[in-house]
Order: structure tokens, then sequence, then C-alpha cells
């Protein structure tokens, strides 16, 4: 048969059983595949079921009929020595495979997987797992659905496919001569189209076993024979029923020999494995993973499978429901939306030729009626409905590493579930169970299981009695455990091996202060004291201030976050303070004649270290730190420091309080004198004037002193500073900017009462007006929550709120 004969056949294959063993050549995923399956086993009723997928399986096929086991789970296997060497075989409440499993199972029939076995799969050079087959290099195979597709004359697969299997039976599918087609047609259809497709392809190709992909197929097909000759003979070629992809299923009937098929099978790799059933969830059925047919529309797919009738008008009100509940100004979702929803979906699909309403009628039907030609509430339908967030559960008693069997005891007795619907958490860690969850979170970090990730904006900054995390469970993390393992059988235990290995590991200083950090968060009091040598030993041998300073404020932050958590930070503080004295005595050198990318990185350190050290708030070691400061303000004192980092250190010094304003404006004159070159006192400009510029706002003898000196460059020298004013000036709100812009514009006051022009603006005047300022008391009052009685008063209470 030819393949355009083989794609019409499709919709009109006979209703006879075919002889010998029932080849059910189905899609992965598919829910007309499903249906017709179980169907087809109701009709035959098989002594025995061969299913796609690795022989290790059927230690544990049972647990797929337990009451606990809700799909989509899937069967993980992975090498014993090397859990990172794994592969998945996912299944849906749709997929053919795992309904084919669950009828055997309620029908007391013997199930047994048949394909090349995990143990060759997942052995070095075994071409590895289901996982990933539909992605591997070099890999020839063409996408038969699409080739039918466009057999057919269609240029949409997934449509296609949609019309002629996921809508049969809705009205129930006829043979051409006007019969009812029976339980076995699509199969005997989709056997005929994947013989002709395979003829041409491998013809094309010249052998089966032409290229890669082809000798994995063929490898795998001839365990596949064997498997089946071996049912074959002890059931008898009727009693046998078997449910695989459908492009094998030519392979299983062409006459070859078993001792062929063993020559194949001869020498392969092997490897011990394990296997067991793990959660897997709707988003990563939607992608190409996975017996190599994902599916879009995982969400849409389970609700055909699942309505017992009229799927169309329950998937809309679901859809409405939805709407309703996640819209805050309440969506337009009313019964009677609903019903023209529905009557524009059929209507769309009559235009369009198609037999019922697919997934682009709905979704067109539902952005038009529902969403009103919306986008953003049909991003809300798509990932809740369209793909689903659903997670599937495995019973208790599935076999699991120790590590595992830990981790899902900590999550019952926190009553903190995985999901796959990403969700922010937000812990009080003065709470025990918040603080339980958040140790939990953090030494699972530490183990590589990223099931949580830290959010700092929300929980108000580090070291903080409270912290926020966005949490998202993925079935890959079941691998990151089973890999975790080899540290401990507890969480507890793998975390802080796993913390001693990484502190003999790390080869700088910042790395094993980090470590120290993480360490206090997760709470593992027995792993620091290794942390702590480590620490110690590496600080002693770094003589880098910039080390030195980039490692201080993790240390720090861990001495607070021994303070919020009641642990013992003692050791940590001895040696946060002692590298603060190593950096107060090496960093005036450490700063001398530096070039501008050093010196933009000398600020940072230095930013850094002023807010560890005040953190710190030992008197005498911020004493010391504050004299560091101002001997590298002053030009005198500080011969060859960037004009950056003398103008930072002024800027430290006076919002700390320690240095006056007019000190600060003698010093900012010293700066922009005419004998200092332009870019060392722009640079001076940009280290003063970081973070903001509400000092030029606030104060005119510093504006007028940057007023002068821009006045007052030569133009030959305008052109090299105009990039760094520029990049001082950009960082500033656009609020700032445009005030400052309004203060030159109007005219500045020059240092010792001299007055420019005033230029009459809006909005300014020369001295504050009382009595308007006033005017502003009754709300700041509401705003700080005290009384309003005698808001409005003039005079005395406005001088007073303005010199507050």
């Amino acid at each position: 048969m030819s393949v355009h004969g083989a794609a019409a056949a499709v919709t009109a294959a006979g209703a006879a059983p075919p002889p010998g063993p029932l080849l059910l050549g189905v899609r992965h995923h598919g829910p007309g595949s499903a249906r017709a399956v179980l169907a087809a086993l109701e009709a035959h009723g098989p002594s025995v079921l061969l299913v796609e997928g690795p022989p290790e399986a059927g230690a544990v096929v049972g647990l797929a009929a337990h009451e606990e086991m809700r799909p989509p789970v899937a069967l993980l296997a992975h090498a014993a020595d090397d859990p990172g060497r794994a592969a998945f075989w996912p299944l849906a409440g749709f997929s053919p495979e795992w309904v084919a499993v669950r009828w055997a199972l309620e029908h007391g029939v013997p199930v047994r997987f048949f394909d090349l076995p995990a143990a060759h799969t997942l052995a070095p050079g075994g071409g590895g797992g289901e996982e990933n087959e539909e992605g591997r290099a070099g890999e020839p195979r063409p996408d038969p659905l699409r080739v039918l597709a466009e057999t057919a004359g269609h240029d949409d697969p997934e449509r296609w496919w949609e019309d002629v299997v996921e809508h049969r039976g809705v009205p129930p599918a006829r043979t051409a001569g006007g019969r009812p087609a029976g339980p076995y047609a699509p199969f005997t259809a989709l056997a005929d189209a994947m013989t002709a497709l395979r003829d041409a392809y491998e013809g094309a190709s010249g052998t089966p076993s032409g290229g890669a992909g082809h000798r994995r197929d063929a490898v795998r097909e001839a365990h596949m024979r064997l498997r089946l000759r071996e049912a074959c003979g002890e059931f008898g070629d009727d009693r046998v029923a078997v449910v695989c992809g459908a492009w094998h299923v030519p392979a299983l009937t062409v006459r070859t020999t078993a001792a062929a098929d063993r020559r194949l099978l001869r020498g392969l790799p092997k490897v011990r494995t394990e296997i067991t059933w793990v959660p897997w969830t709707n988003e990563r059925l939607a992608r190409r993973s996975g017996y190599g047919a994902g599916i879009t529309s995982p969400g849409w797919y389970g609700h055909l499978f699942a309505a017992p009738d009229r799927p169309l008008e329950r998937w809309m009100a679901e859809a409405a429901r939805l709407l309703r509940e996640e819209s805050r100004a309440g969506a337009p979702a009313s019964p009677a939306h609903v019903i023209e929803a529905v009557r524009l979906a059929d209507a769309l699909a009559a235009l369009r030729g198609r037999p019922l309403p697919g997934l682009a009628e709905t979704l067109d039907a539902v952005r038009a009626v529902l969403c009103e030609g919306s986008d953003l509430p049909l991003a809300l339908v798509h990932d809740r409905l369209v793909v689903g967030d659903v997670l599937g559960t495995v019973p208790p008693d599935a076999p699991a590493v120790p590590l595992q069997r830990d981790l899902a005891r900590l999550q019952r007795s926190l009553r903190l579930g995985p999901e796959a619907r990403e969700r922010e958490l937000d812990l009080d860690l003065r709470e025990e169970n918040a603080a339980a969850r958040s140790r939990l979170l953090h030494r699972l970090r530490l183990l590589g299981v990223d099931w949580g990730e830290p959010v700092r904006g929300r929980s108000g900054g580090t070291g903080t009695f409270r912290e926020a995390w966005r949490l998202r469970w993925r079935p890959e993390l079941s691998v990151r455990i089973a890999e975790a393992g080899v540290w401990g059988t507890t969480v507890a235990a793998a975390a802080g091996a796993r913390a001693e290995a990484l502190a003999r590991e790390a080869v700088s200083l910042a790395d094993t202060t980090e470590l120290a950090e993480r360490c206090l968060l997760a709470g593992l009091g027995e792993a620091l004291p290794a942390v702590m040598r480590a620490l110690a030993d590496r600080a002693a041998l770094d003589a880098d201030v910039g080390h030195l300073a980039q490692a201080l404020p993790a240390l720090v932050r861990s001495v607070r976050y021994g303070d919020v958590r009641g642990t013992d930070a003692a050791a940590l503080r001895e040696v946060a303070e002692g590298i603060a004295e190593r950096v107060c005595v090496g960093l005036p050198p450490a700063c001398a004649g530096l070039g501008a990318a050093g010196a933009a990185g000398m600020r940072g350190h230095v930013d850094a270290v002023h807010r560890a050290v005040v953190l710190l708030a030992r008197e005498d070691l911020l004493t010391r730190w504050r004299s560091v400061l101002r001997s590298l303000a002053g030009r005198d004192r500080a011969p060859g420091v960037p004009g950056l980092l003398r103008g930072r250190c002024v800027r430290l010094l006076l919002d700390d309080g320690r240095l006056s304003g007019d000190e600060a404006a003698r010093l900012m004159g010293l700066a922009l004198s005419p004998g200092a070159p332009p870019v060392d006192a722009a640079g001076w400009i940009e280290g003063f004037l970081a973070d903001g510029g509400t000092l030029l706002v606030h104060d005119e003898r510093l504006l007028a002193l940057v007023d002068g000196w821009l006045a007052g460059i030569p133009e030959e020298a305008f052109t090299g500073v105009l990039p760094l004013l520029r990049r001082t000036f950009a960082a500033y709100e656009p609020g700032v900017r445009r005030t400052v812009g309004e203060l030159v514009r109007r005219g500045t006051r020059v240092p010792g009462g001299a007055a420019a022009a005033w230029e009459a603006v809006p909005g300014f005047g020369e001295e504050p007006d009382p009595e308007r300022a006033c005017a502003v008391l009754p709300t700041l009052r509401l705003l700080l929550g005290e009384r309003t009685e005698g808001a409005g008063r003039g005079g005395a209470e406005g001088e007073e709120v303005t010199g507050r």
C-alpha cells in the first residue's frame, strides 16, 4: 500500500479481528488511542499483555493499581552506582499504555514490558534512555504524524490527528460501507500506514540500520520480537496483546529468525539499575520527551479522555469558572457567555470543515467571548486548562532511596507538600514550623535539590526574621534526590556531609564564607566546625584585600543569621572581626595606583566592608574603620588614590554623621579645584554622588561647587569627562534629575554668601513659605498615625516641622 492509500485508510478500516497476536500500535499520550486500546482489549480478552517499556518495570507494575497512584506518573530507572544516569517513561491518565496496564491489573492479566532493558540503555555507550529519544543528534527518523497529515493534504498534524482519531466515535466511526467500525479498525489502518511509511523511509535510507537512529531501533525491535515469541510460545499467538508505538508495529511482523535477533543484542554494554515510580507533571508532558511524543496540550487531552459526554460544553464551563475565580475585576463568564462560546466554537469548526471543534476553535471562542479579545486571561486558561498544573502521586511504599523517604516524612510533618504550580511561601522564622521549613529548603539547596528559590526582595533583606521562597516541584528533582543519596540517609545528615565536602573542595575565601553562611541558614551545626577550620585556614593564607573584602559581608550576614535563628555564631564573629581588622590595615596601600577598572571594583569592596563593619557593631573596630576612611578622603594624606575612592570615602563619612557639611564642602572644593585633573575630579563626583542625587537637591553649596566646576572645565577636557558625568547622573531617579535641573536653571548660591541671579521659575521661591508648608501637616499626621488637632497652625509649629 502506498503512503497516500495508508493515510486515507486511517478513517476507513474494516472491523475484522486480525490473525495472530493483537498488535495495538498507538500514539503515546493520545486519548483517542487510549479509548481504542480499551475497546480492543475488552473485545479481545488476551491472556497476557506486552507493553513498550523497560522489562525492569515488571517489579513495580503492580503499584499501578494502588489507590494512591494517580497519574501523571513516570517510571524512573537509574544506574545504581551513578543515579545521574537516569531515564523516565512518563504516563498520563489518557496514555494508552497506562489504560492497558490498568485494564490488565483489574482483570488479572499478567503485564510484561518488552522493550530493551534499562540495563542496556543506561550503560555508558548504550544510547541513553527514553527521556532523550526525541532529541538525539543525528536521528533521521521522520515524524510519522506529519508525513501522514501532509500526505492527506493537511498542514497541521495535530489538527489532522484530532479529526481522524481523537474525535473518532463522536459520532461513532463507520466503515466505507456504512457499517460501524470494529474495535480493531484504527489499529489495522495505522499498521498499514506505518508499513507504507517505513517501506518508503527505509528504502530511501538504504537499509534499516543505515544510521544511528536506525541501529538503535533495530536493536530495540529485535528485543521486542524475542519477547513476543516467548509470550506466543507460552500463551498462544491469538492470546497475546501488544501495546507499543505505531512505528514499531511493522517491525514486529517482519519475518526474521530468533538467532538473527540475538546477534543484534550480542555484546551490548550493561549496568546494574534500579527502578521506581515518581510523580510527573502536565508541564513536563508538554515537552518533546518521554516516548518521543510530547504533547502541547495534556490538560485538554485529559479532559477529552475523562469527560463522560459533551466535552466542549464541560470545558467551556470549567474555563468560565477559572476566569471568575482568578479575575479580580470579575470576568464576563456567565452561563450566557458559556452558551455563546460553545456556539461560536461549533460555527468555527463548520467554517473550517472540521467534524467537531478542536482546541484551536475552542481557544478562539474563549478569547472572543470569555476574554473579550484579550490574550492575558487566555494565557491563564492555557496554563491551567490546556496544559494544566497537575502533579501526580505515588504510594508511599513505592521503592525509593532512604533520603527520598526521609524527605517525604519531613514534607508530611511540616505540611509542605510538593506542587507543580509555582507558589510563594512567606516564613516568619520566629515560628517553630516556619524555621523548620526554612532549614529543610536550605538543606535541599545544599544537596542540589532546588525545590525552593529564595526571593530576597520579598523578605525585607537578608538576616531578618522573615524569608520569602518561590516553590515549584519538578520531576527531575527525583533524580537529584537519588544522586544526593550518596551523602546520607536523611536530609540533615546528607546536607552536613555535603557541606564538609564542599569545604574541603572550596578554592577561594569567598566560596568558604558563602558556605559558612549556608550552613547557618540550614542549621547544620555539626558541619560548621569543619567549615570554620577551612575558613580560618584560607583567611590566614589570603593576603589579597579584595578577597578579604569580598568575603567579609557573607560572614557578617552569617553572624546576624546566628542571632536570628538562635545559633551560636561566636566563632564566625571572631573570624569576621579578624578579617575586618586586616582590611583596615591593607586597604590604604591597596587603593594606591589603581586604574579606572580597579578603582570601580575597589569602590564596591569599600561599600561592602563599610556595611559589614557597621553591622558588627564593635565600637573600637568601627572607630578604626572610620579613621581609614578619613585617611583615604584627603588628597594630601592619600597620594595616588583615585578620585572615585576619595569621593566615596567622603560620602560614607558624611552619611554616618562623622563629617560636617562644611568639611565635605571643603574637600569637594579641593577635589574640584582648577589644578585637579578633570578626569580625576569627575571620578570624585561619581564616588561622592553615587546612590542618588538628593545631596545636590538639599545642599545648594555642593550643587554650586559642582556647577562652578563644570562651567570651568576647558573645552578640550570636557569631552573626556562627559561619559563619567553621564554615568553618574543617569543613575538618578527622573524626579531627582528634574529637580536638579530646575535648581540649576533657577540659579544657585555660591559659597561665601553671594547669590546668582534668581530666575522666576514656577514652584520655586528664594525662601521657604511657612504658611504653604504647614498645609501638608494634616496629611502628614494621618500618614504618621498622629492626632490631627492643631493642624494648619503656622509659625512655630511650621518651623518645628521644617526643622525635623
